[in-house]
């Protein structure tokens, strides 16, 4: 138990700043972790703890004096571990996935140990130039145009926090681009599919943007792009200015897939900025029979998927692609003197502080580069197929079940499914997300409640499908 802050400790504290306690103890820490993750399936899904119990475990004043290192370990298995949600589980099936990996966790571990900043080329050549690489690499992996790779092209990738961050990049990007063109913020008007997800009108509302235009779905899910016109020509009708507009390959509600070609066609066609939002599915293009789920990436200005969700690689890794990079490092470059350097005015090096919002960034690319060495592209392929399959089995035996009833269809992983009985509905739905081996959450989709199950959790095995279906068979 954490001592309070008078308590003296039952051993003597290390000395922070000894390297040979460092190593002792983060040999205990790797231990701690890989113990931990070997005995999930032993634990409950969600965290049994009511509001304020982890509070109420701490102390109520920071310690004055040093902590042995065993009582911070002892801390995690009595106060934190209770408290988590385990994302990490083999039953884990709710949301979309968080995953990670003995190898992602070992470079986060590497990168915090090096502290470097990589705000510029200069302050860290090496933490640039991975990630150059290692964005170029998934290019080609993920089928993605050619021109986006910053070694031969226009275009070039970079690591943002999270897809959220990516698609608000987009629209200031986008909106700079207007304004310069003569266009007020205010007017301006970005589009989305009424599934798409909810950063498109927070980006907007964080960039100023005036109006957001969601769009009608097909019977799929997916933006109907004859509504999408007459939206845009309504708009520009009344004087507004159709600015920007987001296809989803892989909705957050239904992974729903958008039209790609046919909306970056009206983008094109209209002067609009054309963003592509896989932020789930795009890590399973690298499977090659998937990518005709997002043809028509040639039209696009923008794309982000995130390896933190389906490729193994722990939050927070968001791939952010753009066609031109010139508008984006034109938008967010600001050069105070105390960041002008040698490297930066020769222009051959790529500055990835001018590619985001924040200056300071750190090496989120050391741990995507371990995980696609450790891997190898065709082991990720081989995991995401599997995921893929018990997605497929699990529809399939659904649909032949009169109990249940699909309310999407199952592109990819996640499995959208209400009870067929609509006064049943609500008894099997909480049921099913008060399971305690099982990850599960519902949503609302055409004003009913159904269940989400999303497969591809890192650890999740055929054992844990095989549950999921006898608890799906026992909750109808």
């Amino acid at each position: 138990m954490t001592t309070s802050h008078d308590d003296a400790p039952d051993e003597a504290p290390d000395d922070p700043m000894d390297l040979d306690a460092f190593r002792r103890n983060g040999h205990a820490a790797v231990d701690w972790v890989a113990d931990y993750l070997a005995t999930l399936r032993d634990r409950p899904v969600w965290s049994p703890v009511a509001p304020g119990d982890v509070r109420r475990a701490l102390p109520a004043r920071a310690p004055r004096r040093p902590e042995p290192f065993a009582d911070m370990l002892a801390d995690l298995d009595e106060i934190v571990v209770p408290g988590l949600t385990h994302w990490q589980h083999p039953g884990w099936m709710a949301y979309f996935p968080a995953n990670s990996s003995p190898p992602s966790v070992l470079g986060e571990l590497v990168s915090a140990g090096l502290g470097v900043q990589g705000m510029l080329w200069s302050t860290s050549p090496a933490a640039t130039e991975v990630e150059s690489t290692v964005l170029d690499w998934l290019v080609d992996e993920l089928g993605l145009p050619s021109s986006w790779r910053v070694d031969t092209g226009p275009g070039g990738g970079v690591i943002q926090m999270s897809a959220s961050d990516a698609t608000h990049t987009a629209l200031v990007v986008a909106r700079t681009r207007a304004t310069i063109a003569g266009a007020a913020a205010e007017d301006c008007v970005v589009y989305a599919s009424e599934q798409a997800h909810s950063s498109i009108e927070k980006g907007a509302r964080v960039a100023g943007i005036g109006h957001v235009r969601l769009v009608s779905t097909d019977d799929a899910h997916a933006m109907d792009p004859v509504d999408l016109s007459a939206a845009v020509a309504a708009d520009r009708a009344d004087g507004l200015v159709p600015m920007f507009v987001c296809s989803a390959v892989g909705t957050t509600g239904t992974t729903a897939v958008d039209p790609v070609r046919r909306i970056g066609e009206i983008a094109r066609d209209h002067g609009l900025w054309h963003h592509v939002d896989a932020a789930y599915a795009g890590t399973a293009m690298l499977c090659p029979e998937l990518r005709h789920l997002q043809d028509g990436l040639e039209l696009a200005d923008s794309y982000v998927t995130n390896a933190h969700k389906w490729l193994f690689t722990n939050f927070d890794c968001s791939l952010f692609w753009v066609a031109d990079r010139a508008p984006l490092v034109d938008t967010l470059s600001i050069v105070p003197p105390y960041l002008r350097n040698t490297a930066s005015e020769s222009g051959e090096v790529v500055d990835y502080r001018d590619w985001h919002v924040p200056l300071g960034r750190r090496f989120r690319a050391l741990k995507l580069w371990w995980v696609l060495r450790s891997f190898g592209t065709d082991g990720l392929r081989a995991r995401i197929r599997e995921h893929l399959a018990w997605a497929r089995g699990l529809t399939e035996r659904l649909e032949a079940d009169h109990r249940f009833t699909l309310v999407a269809p199952t592109p990819f992983a996640l499995v959208s499914v209400r009870h067929a009985d609509p006064r049943r509905n609500t008894v099997f739905l909480d049921t099913m997300t008060a399971h305690t081996d099982l990850g599960l959450t519902a949503s609302e989709l055409d004003g009913q409640r159904f269940l989400r199950i999303s497969l591809g959790a890192t650890w999740t095995q055929q054992e844990d499908v095989d549950r999921l279906w006898q608890a799906l068979d026992e909750a109808a």
